[in-house]
């Protein structure tokens, strides 16, 4: 791997700065340079939440431009959209089958997009879409609050780091009361992206 762009994005509450940690620590536990930045929204809970991890031999800036993700790994379908922008054309865009409508729909100034929507807005930058059913499978390993893991999970696969590298930064970033619910969820990820759909 030359280098690998992913931008991680969702909302306040779901884990995402965790998630994009773990993945620096696997990334230099991997011998790779790592930058990453996190931008968080007005609200701690419910705003938008977006994380740039650049990983290389060698990194120099932490942000990703628009029109350079290697891979979006989006924990809310909207937020898939919303930065569907920065992928490159022929990236990969792994969602979590998941819908939280922002406060402009819930008090009705506004209504969420259809999944058909969204879908199109994202394969207007990538035809490579998979859509995960995180909190489902979170909720059946009983724990949905293990669902950036599990998402984890679905990406490692995708990336040269061994798999025993990303179950030490998991154990090194969570309490050991945590350990085995997360270590199962992020052993359910990586069987998920073999079934995920489009």
């Amino acid at each position: 791997m030359n280098k690998l762009d992913l931008l991680m994005t969702g909302i306040g509450g779901q884990g995402i700065i965790l998630a994009s940690d773990v993945v620096g620590t696997t990334a230099l536990n991997s011998q790779y340079d790592i930058k990453k930045t996190d931008t968080l929204g007005m609200a701690q809970r419910g705003g938008s939440v977006i994380s740039h991890v650049r990983i290389a031999k060698k990194v120099y800036s932490p942000l990703i431009k628009e029109g350079d993700v290697d891979i979006m790994l989006a924990f809310e379908k909207l937020e898939a959209a919303r930065w569907a922008h920065f992928l490159k054309d022929n990236a990969l865009a792994i969602i979590n089958d998941y819908s939280s409508p922002p406060f402009s729909v819930s008090i009705g100034n506004e209504e969420y997009p259809s999944d058909d929507k969204i879908l199109t807005i994202i394969k207007q930058h990538t035809q490579k879409v998979r859509l995960i059913r995180g909190n489902k499978l979170a909720k059946m390993i009983g724990s949905v609050k293990s669902l950036n893991i599990l998402l984890l999970g679905c990406i490692s696969t995708l990336m040269p780091f061994p798999v025993e590298a990303w179950r030490e930064s998991i154990s090194e970033h969570l309490p050991s009361t945590l350990h085995d619910i997360n270590l199962a969820a992020f052993d359910y990820g990586r069987k998920e992206m073999k079934h995920a759909y489009r």
